[in-house]
């Protein structure tokens, strides 16, 4: 029988190692598992790279934990915000490393390691700092860069319902970046507010089917 489900964030992530590629969830606050991030906390795992849209707010989720000092590195399209202290005081301090992905750039690099793509052109970027020492092409009369595709060893992502094959559905826009976090990690651990009987989702609203998912865990929160 076939069950993803574990009993806590704490088991979910008990094996997230040292130095691991972890993507996280989140537009913002929007979507973001603070629930599977405390346990990441609180588990200890250190010099960890980190995939996500900005690089924290506040002092709560990503923020609280790159301020426990378990990030060595962020790729992300937004690093700073009026709330993001806790990264610029790390940047300043020469603790943290940041790779600066365009939005559209992190969400394509993304779906093509999700998709088993070797690489993608993209016009992003193209004639800036961030095409340097990367291939060029010209195709069709537009420039293009080639950028590689973002994989990582483990997605921590938030969804509002899950069975315990691992199929899940979203909140609105609370879904963003999860789907194709989702389909790019080795390990994908889906916290959701319920989990409900096999055949209680409509397939029709199932977004991220069980091929893609490991592990659930339920924290009653919508």
């Amino acid at each position: 029988m076939i069950d993803k489900t574990v009993s806590s964030c704490a088991a979910a992530v008990a094996d997230i190692h040292d130095g691991a590629t972890v993507m996280i969830g989140g537009f913002g606050r929007a979507g973001m598992p603070d629930e599977l991030i405390d346990a990441l906390i609180a588990h200890g795992a250190r010099e960890l790279t980190i995939v996500n849209n900005n690089a924290g707010n506040g002092d709560a989720g990503l923020a609280a934990l790159i301020a426990h000092k378990r990030v060595r590195k962020v790729v992300c399209s937004f690093p700073r915000q009026s709330d993001s202290h806790h990264f610029d005081a790390a940047y300043q301090a020469g603790s943290i490393e940041l790779e600066l992905v365009p939005q559209g750039n992190l969400a394509a690099r993304i779906h093509a390691a999700g998709s088993g793509l070797g690489a993608i052109f993209t016009p992003t970027g193209y004639g800036t700092e961030l095409a340097a020492g990367k291939e060029t092409r010209h195709i069709d009369g537009r420039n293009y860069v080639l950028e590689l595709p973002i994989r990582a060893d483990f997605a921590l992502i938030k969804a509002q319902q899950g069975d315990r094959w691992g199929n899940l559905v979203y909140r609105r826009t609370a879904r963003n970046f999860g789907p194709i976090m989702a389909m790019a990690a080795a390990t994908t651990i889906a916290q959701v507010a319920d989990v409900v009987e096999l055949g209680a989702l409509d397939p029709e609203h199932v977004v991220t089917p069980g091929i893609f998912v490991q592990r659930v865990v339920a924290v009653g929160v919508h």
